[in-house]
């Protein structure tokens, strides 16, 4: 597999028509839109990183969007929510092309940190874990600490990903480290999410196990 980045197959174009879309709630036409990138692109060789470009620079990057229009109250709560609902309709209508057949005996545990109502993020984490053979366990969001310790104690994973979008949830990820940590201390663990935007990254430098994935190129990258 050539892990060199991919090129954005998503126009610029493209990409505010879809946002349009997705504030105008028209679910029918963000799913047209995306069949229509696909069958543009549609080299069975590459739709592996074809998803993933979707999945960065149309899902991912409309909805660092939205979340800044929502907080610079440029548009309501509702229609971030009705934004992001629409954008997992269209990443469910994509998992038949995201199930790899070909697994690889791995397994990682894919959550949101605890308080952390944002979902989407942790699901693109497991797909691309999926796309790559793993069996990825995704817990959603809001993971309650003490569940998750009991979760990795019974499944055993060789991964455990942790999604974080809104910053000031950060000392919840801290919290949660720790506890990982001083219970398991040999797990390894990535950690990713829009809110390192804003900075936090570093708290990874404090753990020897801990690493910062910025993308899902990069997580890509990680995981070959």
């Amino acid at each position: 597999m050539n892990q060199q980045k991919q090129k954005n197959i998503i126009e610029s174009n493209i990409y505010r028509d879809y946002l349009s879309l997705l504030l105008l709630g028209a679910r029918m036409d963000c799913n047209i839109l995306i069949n229509k990138i696909l069958k543009k692109n549609s080299n069975q060789d590459e739709i592996h990183h074809n998803i993933i470009n979707i999945y960065e620079n149309l899902f991912q990057k409309s909805l660092y969007e939205i979340g800044e229009l929502w907080e610079k109250n440029l548009i309501t709560v509702t229609s971030e929510h009705m934004a992001t609902a629409i954008v997992e309709g269209n990443m469910n209508e994509l998992y038949p092309l995201i199930v790899n057949p070909k697994r690889i005996n791995k397994k990682v545990i894919v959550s949101s940190v605890e308080k952390e109502e944002h979902q989407v993020g942790a699901k693109m984490v497991a797909d691309v874990f999926e796309m790559n053979g793993w069996d990825a366990l995704y817990l959603g969001a809001n993971t309650p600490l003490k569940d998750l310790i009991i979760f990795i104690k019974n499944f055993r994973p060789n991964i455990l990903a942790l999604s974080l979008s809104v910053y000031f949830n950060l000392p919840n990820l801290e919290t949660m480290l720790s506890n990982i940590n001083n219970t398991y201390p040999d797990i390894q663990i990535i950690i990713g999410g829009q809110a390192f935007r804003h900075g936090g990254n570093e708290i990874a430098c404090s753990y020897s196990n801990v690493r910062y994935i910025p993308s899902l190129d990069e997580l890509e990258k990680f995981i070959y």
